[in-house]
């Protein structure tokens, strides 16, 4: 019995040291930790329940029968964070390189299986030189596996990829089925062909980090939601972020106590929208001063920024945040804004988490590259994800609905359930100036008259007067009380019961 103690402990032992000091080191040397160092931060203090430590590949060919690590590059198990479950695996990229062996994706498959089950969310700590080239089609059959099982988790728990190394080749399709990708600066990076093939094919010169890092993901291709200066506040700011998210599909999001009162009112939106419908004005500012404790976690800030969204609580309560930001491209969509929008409102769909959004939007944006690009299917899928959500869904309306894009934005005609109008709010087919222009053509030449005429469709239409008479907006309500209609209209929709009808599933315009 002693000698299997004994035997026991060398074997946990030579699990925790992974690739060894010198490897351990060089990890460190480039600023990251390893992949237990992670789990600890990540994790609640001694929650961490370990699976399979004693896993060792199964490969014979090329010498691998001599190199043989206990648990084969991958970290396994379940913990909590802030008392709530979750399953987790972390790669070793001192074992191999991280790279992904059979043995390697059974450990993140059974994770993934138990999470299912018992209806927690997966978290995957990715640190990989890609497949284990050794193992060949078994490596790739590994791979597929880990991505059957994403699919099947999609919608019923959370998902959420860490990435903290390198993740090339096939690695970086699970990430990307998951349901938030965060990165970190400089250490980390994600594509599909690395800068050595990308030379010989396409005689292109570009060095990994702008190829695929973190900063590259997260303002140009909107790949990653965030990225983070280290390890350390990368761990960090995901428990923080856990925070928001329910365990499963079955549950609703956690609620955490405040001293902010539902009935706040902040007099100072009173004077938030200029008084020129062509000045811009900070929509964030809307979002900090009426959700709890100014406290708002954007996603996806430095990419298609004409768009806000983000989890925030109203007394106390998870919501989803979707908003038109004037800043930046007067707040049009395009099709960058409407597929990160469409994805974030379909993710709340998908957990039980209540959408607010603030509308103020001139249109679609027009132009040949926008056309070309397809923003008729893009813009369409934001459409699609807000008149197939069935989750609370509040909209208020602080200036421009203009066109589609009125329609688009949670609007009562894609079955939004609260909709309010500040007095600011302008509802209507297009501006004053355009529509004037086309209804009234043949006086264009005659500016008096132009001018005369668009004073008299602004009176008509520049308001949320018409939208109020036929009950698409449900009130007119002052900008200082935002915050106290919001809530209530989150009480009243507590129990709120619809459901679409029976599908095997939709088909979204992709």
């Amino acid at each position: 019995m002693n000698s299997i103690i004994r035997q026991l402990e060398e074997k946990r032992e030579q699990a925790r040291a992974g690739g060894g000091a010198q490897r351990i080191a060089a990890q460190h040397a480039k600023g990251k930790l390893t992949a237990r160092e992670r789990l600890e931060l990540l994790l609640d203090p001694a929650s961490f329940e370990e699976w399979d430590m004693f896993v060792e590949h199964r490969c014979s060919d090329f010498g691998m029968d001599a190199q043989k690590v206990p648990g084969d590059g991958v970290v396994t198990g379940y913990g909590t964070i802030n008392g709530r479950m979750v399953f987790v695996y972390s790669q070793d990229f001192t074992v191999f390189g991280g790279a992904l062996s059979e043995a390697h994706a059974e450990k993140i498959c059974k994770v993934m299986d138990h999470a299912l089950k018992v209806g927690a969310p997966v978290i995957g700590l990715n640190d990989s030189g890609g497949a284990r080239i050794q193992e060949g089609v078994a490596s790739l059959g590994g791979y597929a596996d880990v991505f059957q099982k994403n699919v099947l988790a999609s919608g019923v728990v959370p998902q959420i990829s860490m990435i903290m190394g390198p993740s090339a080749g096939g690695a970086v399709y699970s990430p990307a089925m998951t349901d938030f990708i965060f990165m970190v600066k400089d250490t980390s990076y994600m594509f599909v062909t690395g800068p050595e093939v990308v030379r010989t094919v396409t005689h292109e010169e570009v060095s990994a980090e702008e190829l695929g890092g973190a900063v590259s993901h997260s303002t140009r291709s909107g790949v990653a939601d965030l990225a983070f200066e280290n390890d350390v506040e990368a761990l960090l700011m995901l428990r923080r972020f856990f925070n928001y998210l329910p365990l499963n599909n079955r549950e609703s999001p956690p609620t955490r106590a405040t001293q902010d009162p539902a009935e706040r009112l902040d007099p100072s939106l009173d004077t938030l929208v200029p008084a020129n419908a062509n000045q811009p004005y900070d929509i964030k500012e809307l979002i900090v001063k009426v959700v709890d404790d100014a406290d708002f976690f954007e996603l996806q800030p430095e990419y298609a920024k004409n768009i806000v969204i983000g989890f925030a609580r109203m007394e106390g309560q998870t919501v989803g945040i979707v908003a038109n930001q004037p800043l930046v491209l007067a707040g049009c969509l395009d099709i960058k804004s409407s597929i990160k929008a469409a994805r974030f409102v379909r993710f709340c769909d998908a957990f039980n988490i209540p959408v607010i959004t603030f509308v103020d939007v001139p249109g679609f944006m027009p132009g040949t590259a926008q056309e070309y690009g397809g923003i008729i299917k893009h813009g369409a899928k934001l459409l699609y994800a807000y008149a197939e959500c069935t989750v609370p869904k509040i909209t208020v309306i602080t200036r421009k609905a203009y066109g589609g894009a009125y329609d688009v934005m949670a609007s009562k005609h894609l079955r939004g359930d609260v909709n309010f109008a500040w007095p600011s709010a302008e509802i209507a087919v297009m501006g004053p100036k355009g529509a004037v222009e086309i209804i009234f053509r043949k006086d264009i030449g005659d500016a008096e008259k132009i001018a005369e005429r668009t004073e008299e469709y602004r009176q008509k239409f520049a308001n949320p007067f018409i939208a109020g008479h036929r009950g698409f907006i449900d009130d007119v309500i002052m900008p200082n009380e935002t915050r106290k209609r919001i809530c209530r209209s989150l009480a009243m929709l507590k129990n709120k019961k619809l459901e679409n009808p029976w599908r095997k599933h939709g088909n979204i315009p992709l």
